[in-house]
């Protein structure tokens, strides 16, 4: 693949909601041309132009509810569905050689051991958050701990609308495991995340505090708190457009297109890693 190349990209769940929402980002993006879009069996929208379901002219890819068409004769998939579906996703990719972008939340850790074994044969970009600013959030999260040392408490709030069905958030959960990494002297995550609390519980020192809220249309708020004697330092990111998201992934699917095989995330695409 040359660079000067279109990339071919697929849109996976394309007419769902954030699903349209990456077919109009893949049309206006340059360098990206939609070479095929799926939905579940028995959608009603299957059949029809992906480009018109998502409010856009037609663009002569149909609604196909086959996912190896996302695989076969494409460069990059994006997938935002399910963690089932991106699973099933990756094997068929390792298989072709298509690359993958994947922005699923909640998957387990069976789940990301597969994702790890599919990118052995492929390039793939999984990231729970595909927000710049986001991603700029998590290198400074871990500069902050590492800077505040063990007198400060660690705590996450996140909040999302009231029809997200993982809690904690995957960014949240991101964000604990960067905090995680970065204190390492004090345990791993498994030994110290506290999700919410209730009745008498005195607070660990090394805990990880992670608290949910879900409430009507907010796209995707959250606040970390370095809670020391007599002063409180937070870092705070509220995306109010899910465009943030798909932005960031079409961003990833330009870079990913020319990546050896391996599992990547948006610090990669955004050359955040630390030196």
């Amino acid at each position: 693949m040359t660079r000067s190349k279109q990339i071919r990209v697929g849109v996976a769940g394309a007419a769902g909601r954030m699903g349209q929402m990456l077919v109009r980002e893949v049309v206006g993006t340059e360098g990206l041309v939609l070479g095929a879009a799926t939905e579940m069996a028995g959608h009603a929208a299957l059949g029809r132009d992906a480009a018109v379901v998502a409010g856009l002219e037609p663009c002569g890819v149909e609604l196909s509810a086959q996912p190896r068409d996302l695989v076969t004769h494409i460069d990059v998939a994006i997938d935002f569905t399910t963690p089932a579906h991106s699973i099933d996703l990756a094997k068929q990719a390792a298989k072709t050689g298509c690359r993958l972008v994947i922005g699923t939340t909640g998957l387990d850790e069976t789940q990301r051991t597969q994702l790890q074994h599919a990118a052995k044969n492929t390039s793939i970009v999984w990231a729970p958050n595909m927000s710049v600013g986001v991603n700029v959030l998590l290198r400074l999260v871990a500069e902050a701990a590492r800077l505040l040392g063990p007198d400060f408490d660690l705590e996450i709030v996140e909040a999302h609308h009231k029809h997200k069905v993982d809690a904690p958030s995957g960014t949240a959960l991101r964000i604990a495991e960067v905090l995680a990494e970065a204190t390492a002297d004090r345990g791993s995550l498994d030994a110290r995340a506290c999700h919410g609390r209730e009745g008498i519980s005195p607070r660990e020192p090394a805990q990880i505090g992670l608290h949910s809220v879900r409430g009507g249309d907010v796209v995707g708020d959250h606040t970390v708190l370095y809670c020391g004697e007599g002063e409180r330092l937070e870092l705070i990111h509220r995306a109010s457009s899910r465009q943030t998201f798909t932005r960031g992934a079409a961003r990833a699917a330009q870079w990913v297109a020319h990546r050896a095989p391996g599992l990547y995330d948006m610090q990669d695409v955004l050359d955040l890693r630390n030196d």
